[in-house]
C-alpha cells in the first residue's frame, strides 16, 4: 500500500502558539482513529525555523545557516506519514485533520506520494 507524506504548511508570521486544548482533543480523537484504521504510521509537530537550520551545497562545498528565516513565510508546522489505497483517501484524511482546527487556523496541507524503493 503506498505511503505519503502530509506536510502541514502555516504562514510563520500569522503562528501565535500550540492549538488550544479543545483543538489538541479533537486532534488526538482523530490521530487514534486513524491508527485504528491502520492509516496513520508517524506524526508529529516541529518547533518554528527560529530553532532550526538549513544547509545548502552548492558548487561541492555545504554552507549552513541558523533560523528564523527571514525571507520563510511558509513553514512547516508538522507532518503525517500515512499509508493509504491512494492519494483520494490519504487527502481525504488530511482534509479531516485541516477541519479540526476550525476557523481560527489558516493551514495548508501537502500530500506527497513516496518514492517506494
Amino acid at each position: 500500500m503506498p505511503r505519503f507524506l502530509t506536510m502541514i504548511k502555516l504562514d510563520e508570521q500569522e503562528f501565535t502558539g500550540p492549538p488550544s486544548d479543545e483543538i489538541i482533543a479533537e486532534m488526538t480523537k482523530l490521530l487514534d482513529e486513524m491508527r485504528q484504521a491502520g492509516v496513520l504510521l508517524e506524526d508529529s509537530g516541529l518547533k518554528p525555523t527560529a530553532e532550526s537550520q538549513r544547509l545548502h551545497l552548492s558548487g561541492g562545498k555545504v554552507s549552513t545557516v541558523d533560523g528564523p528565516f527571514t525571507e520563510t513565510k511558509e513553514m512547516v508546522g508538522g507532518y503525517l506519514m500515512l499509508q493509504a489505497k491512494d492519494r483520494d483517501e490519504a487527502a481525504e484524511w488530511a482534509r479531516r485533520f485541516l477541519l479540526v482546527h476550525g476557523d481560527e487556523w489558516n493551514i495548508t496541507c501537502e500530500v506527497r506520494e513516496l518514492v517506494s524503493g
